[in-house]
């Protein structure tokens, strides 16, 4: 990599690890990281595959209670990295390299957590020095530390990514190439299993009587092969319109006997 992508591979990652904790412009996704770390690179294709893949997974990963989920942002942001450098490396198998890439994500994502459990660790102590400067009245440092905590939050990611980049792209394609076939099937499979199990929980989450409608049509659309991802796209878009333009008229009486607000649940209900 030149150091230019260098760089921008590093703001990248210092973007997810932030975003990991502010969760306001979802850099820390693994849609949206993947595909930037994969265009700054030079492999937005692949970068987007990748993110996609890994998005599924994550869709189950939520903090509930004292039990953390993942770390997404490290998995998306590494395992995007070791993919590029198996391409740079000459490996012309694109589909074995994004593959490889999901099923390392797991064990990162893991290990994001010990790094996340020292950054949170270390932050006791800004909390305790914000607790002394607001002692003081001094607003300014603890405006100072609140962004310092930040940045130890992006820095956690974007130290490992800017290691990874100094890696020999040569290392990473000869490791990947002398695994297994076996080795390598396993961890596709398990990486799919595993995206399987998150988007059943997501599922699981909004399975309703309101919902399960729109989550049949939009099988029934993405079967239709002459319909483009745009054309999905737009059709998702006008249900939602359509349903929030209901909503609204059975809010203000439109509706026989008022409604409930929820026109969908409405018709079934009656039925």
């Amino acid at each position: 990599m030149t150091p230019i992508t260098i760089l921008l591979v590093v703001i990248v990652a210092l973007l997810a690890g932030m975003e990991g904790i502010l969760d306001q412009w979802e850099f820390h996704q693994p849609l949206v990281a993947c595909s930037l770390i994969g265009l700054v690179t030079g492999h937005p294709a692949e970068g987007i595959i990748l993110g996609g893949s890994l998005q599924m997974i994550a869709l189950g990963w939520a903090n509930i209670g004292a039990a953390v989920a993942p770390d997404a942002a490290l998995a998306s942001v590494a395992s995007a990295i070791i993919m590029v450098l198996a391409l740079n490396g000459g490996d012309t198998d694109t589909t074995a390299a994004i593959n490889t890439s999901i099923a390392l994500a797991i064990p990162l994502s893991v290990a994001g957590l010990f790094l996340t459990m020292i950054a949170r660790t270390i932050a006791t102590g800004i909390v305790h020095a914000m607790d002394a400067a607001a002692e003081k009245g001094d607003f300014a440092a603890i405006e100072r530390w609140h962004i310092v905590a930040i940045f130890m939050q992006g820095a956690r990611i974007a130290v490992p990514a800017a290691a990874l980049c100094f890696i020999d792209p040569a290392i990473v394609t000869d490791a990947l190439n002398a695994m297994p076939k076996w080795l390598t099937g396993g961890m596709a499979v398990g990486g799919g299993m595993v995206a399987a199990v998150g988007y059943a929980m997501v599922i699981n989450m909004m399975a309703t009587r309101e919902v399960w409608p729109f989550f049949a049509l939009g099988f029934v659309f993405a079967a239709i092969n002459q319909l483009t991802l745009i054309a999905l796209g737009v059709i998702g878009v006008c249900l939602a319109i359509i349903y929030l333009g209901l909503k609204d008229l059975a809010k203000q009486g439109g509706g026989a006997g008022g409604g409930s607000g929820d026109p969908l649940g409405d018709i079934i209900d009656n039925y």
